[in-house]
């Protein structure tokens, strides 16, 4: 049964929401038809062929898109605002967003959103370089950020884990300090460690070596004089 007085906005809401749940390939004019209880020849009498479709939708998506309004009592809350609804709207239509992308209409599509956080960023002080800047900080944050949750979606194993980027890098673990094993077929005595470095004191010139160091003889044990080593 066929349904009668059907409009164009219906034809284009219809097709609209089987791009946003299948893509833009599960669109077919018998599909569509199917979704609206009409004939075939009724979707090409509104909208044309299938390429005409895609067109009237994009150009659909660019006019929902310029419908982004600011709210709030300041500029901040306007901005936040803006970036909030103009994620949402990026995020709830990905393969609609994809066509317009496809077709060269990006800017024209992110024109008024750019508009409106002109007008905020100037009510909250800012002129010229500075405002262009906060401006593009703002939509490159909205955009990324976005990019970042769907990628999340498609690949949820992620590596580093996200716990991981969040977690305090664990110390390494310090080597224990202790007596080294002697020589084999020694006493057995242990030979201490002896650490050398710079050791404040007035020069020693006379004896040709360096202010601050010193000259000591360590032993192992109850075994003869160990090897001369500069202690600090």
């Amino acid at each position: 049964m066929t349904r009668s007085a059907l409009t164009r906005d219906e034809v284009l809401a219809a097709a609209a929401a089987l791009v946003k749940r299948h893509g833009p390939a599960a669109l077919t004019m018998r599909g569509l038809a199917s979704e609206l209880g009409t004939a075939v020849t009724s979707i090409y009498w509104h909208v044309g062929n299938r390429e005409s479709l895609l067109d009237a939708l994009v150009e659909r998506t660019v006019q929902d898109m310029g419908a982004i309004r600011p709210a709030g009592r300041t500029p901040a809350e306007r901005i936040v605002s803006v970036a909030r609804i103009l994620r949402r709207e990026l995020r709830e239509r990905p393969h609609l967003i994809a066509m317009v992308h496809e077709r060269g209409l990006t800017e024209r599509m992110f024109l008024p959103a750019q508009r409106a956080l002109v007008h905020e960023v100037r009510a909250a002080g800012l002129r010229g370089a500075r405002a262009a800047d906060a401006v593009r900080a703002i939509q490159f944050q909205i955009v990324g950020f976005l990019l970042v949750e769907r990628n999340r979606e498609r690949s949820p194993a992620q590596s580093p884990a996200e716990g991981e980027l969040w977690d305090p890098p664990r110390r390494p673990r310090r080597p224990r300090t202790g007596p080294r094993p002697g020589p084999p077929g020694g006493s057995g005595a242990a030979v201490p460690v002896v650490r050398t470095g710079p050791r404040a004191g007035p020069a020693d010139p006379g004896r040709g070596r360096p202010a601050g160091f010193r000259v000591t003889r360590t032993t192992a044990g109850r075994g003869p004089a160990g090897p001369v080593a500069a202690s600090g």
